[in-house]
């Protein structure tokens, strides 16, 4: 058994390292001495896959949701995620926890005021600037970041946690696909797999990185008046590279979770200062009408395709989404399925689904129902600065309370402290998946994945801004979305095996 996983594991995590640090780093190479070059072909990639597959994206994640719901209620939900008689690793009330954590991250804390503001002023459709606008607009945040992206977390952590701890199979994406695949699992196709799925975690971080980069530059512009330009992003993330790969070089994994508690503490301390000092009857008003109006809409937004306006808004938000959050699959994957151990697949699903999703709707519904309440009523102007700058949304808020230069400071800070344990834990993730599957890979390989994931961020952000952004997730999830719809497949086989 064990010369067997000698023969097979480490060459497997070899070819599937060596391919991908030297396609990342060939793309960061590209973009650093040719950024203009790697925009157009970027911008034309993207032309191609949302008018041509944006419908794609959009039935994908729809029928994941209905997949791993319908998986949850089914006789298979009673399947344990590790032997029949194994228990829970953690306590309910921490795993809930874990998965709140899991649900925070850079891009809810730019998008969360940036988001609805945007569709305020340019609606999907209907005239912008109106009550109706208003309403629209929460109710299509609420459907970026409600079950839809937790589906397909809760898709890929269910398929590593069954494979993982059910079968005992290495903790790689391509061991789902063992039930069909079989020996064939360790040779090229697995490899395969197992590079796109880094290569999608790669740019969906990248993505994330870059965003948390402009905010903290808006925010510095705004608080101190230091230029917000490409210079200055690079330093931020030259900087906070430095951070987060010196506490995984050093492995101070102690001081990564003090951080990240802490991180977790000041998020809920500046959602409670809106909530208190905001518009608190019309925040809850709000949360209650735009979850009535989304779970009324639920079916149309999910196919909405826009067929008057391929190339329009669904292309440029919800296609942007939905790929973003299937690049972001075998990273919050693998996150969800290490701390769910000991579950059944109907708990799993459950839990998966309905706490992160119902806290980030009170997190949307304080931080974007305060923003449309200071505007519509107060005429902040937060529209205005959102359409000159997008990154500006949260700062310009603030801006509207008292201690607004203490509090800014401490949004930067979270910004920051994101940034930090995202991309530590992101380096694991991809460090884990390029050696084997190894539980801890090694100082150096999550040292190299971390400077390798600053430089992508930083050339995305000098190629073109938020638009590479957009467009690297949007290319680097196309392959990975075909590889999660197979992978639906597979667990049912797998099931069936199982049950049998």
């Amino acid at each position: 058994m064990n010369s067997e996983k000698n023969n097979h594991t480490p060459p497997v995590g070899k070819t599937v390292l060596y391919v991908s640090l030297l396609l990342t780093f060939l793309f960061v190479i590209w973009g650093a001495a040719f950024p203009a070059n790697l925009d157009l072909v970027a911008g034309s990639a993207l032309n191609f896959l949302t008018t041509n597959f944006g419908w794609l994206y959009l039935v994908a994640v729809f029928f994941v949701l209905i997949f791993v719901i319908g998986l949850a209620f089914s006789p298979y939900g009673k399947i344990k995620l590790g032997k029949d008689d194994e228990k829970p690793e953690f306590s309910t009330p921490a795993w809930f926890a874990m998965l709140f954590t899991t649900g925070m991250g850079i891009g809810l804390v730019f998008w969360s005021i940036a988001e609805p503001m945007y569709h305020y002023m340019s609606p999907p459709y209907g005239e912008g600037g109106t009550a109706e606008a208003a309403e629209t607009a929460m109710r299509y945040t609420f459907f970026h970041w409600g079950l839809h992206p937790w589906a397909v977390f809760a898709l890929v952590g269910l398929a590593l946690a069954y494979f993982q701890f059910r079968k005992g199979m290495p903790a790689l994406i391509s061991s789902v696909f063992q039930p069909i695949l079989g020996d064939k699992v360790h040779g090229p196709i697995g490899q395969a797999i197992d590079i796109l799925a880094v290569f999608a975690t790669v740019f969906g971080l990248g993505t994330s990185l870059g965003l948390g980069t402009m905010q903290i530059n808006t925010g510095l512009n705004l608080l101190y008046d230091i230029p917000n330009s490409n210079t200055v992003n690079i330093l931020i993330i030259v900087v906070i590279t430095a951070v987060f790969t010196l506490a995984a070089v050093l492995g101070i994994e102690k001081g990564i979770k003090f951080i990240a508690n802490n991180t977790v503490r000041l998020a809920l301390l500046i959602m409670f200062f809106l909530l208190f000092f905001g518009p608190t009857r019309q925040i809850v008003n709000l949360l209650t009408n735009t979850l009535g109006d989304y779970f009324q809409n639920l079916i149309y937004m999910s196919l909405w395709t826009d067929p008057i306006n391929e190339a329009g808004w669904i292309s440029g938000w919800t296609v942007f989404y939905w790929a973003w959050w299937i690049a972001w699959g075998p990273f919050v994957g693998q996150f969800i399925a290490r701390i769910s151990r000991g579950r059944t697949i109907r708990e799993f699903i459950i839990g998966a689904l309905v706490a992160p999703t119902a806290f980030s709707f009170i997190w949307l519904a304080i931080f974007g129902g305060t923003a449309l309440n200071l505007d519509i009523i107060g005429g902040a102007g937060i529209g205005e600065a959102v359409s000159d700058n997008i990154a500006s949304a949260l700062f310009v808020t603030l801006g509207n309370f008292p201690i607004s230069t203490i509090t800014s400071f401490l949004a930067i800070i979270l910004i920051a402290a994101f940034f930090i344990t995202s991309a530590d834990s992101g380096t694991f993730v991809v460090a884990m998946l390029t050696s084997g599957g190894n539980q801890e890979p090694t100082r150096k390989l999550k040292a190299a994945w971390g400077i390798l994931l600053g430089g992508v961020a930083a050339v995305l952000l000098v190629a073109g801004g938020l638009g590479a952004l957009q467009t690297a997730s949007i290319a680097s999830a196309f392959p990975f979305m075909l590889v999660m719809l197979v992978m639906c497949y597979s667990l049912l086989k797998g099931f069936s095996q199982d049950k049998a």
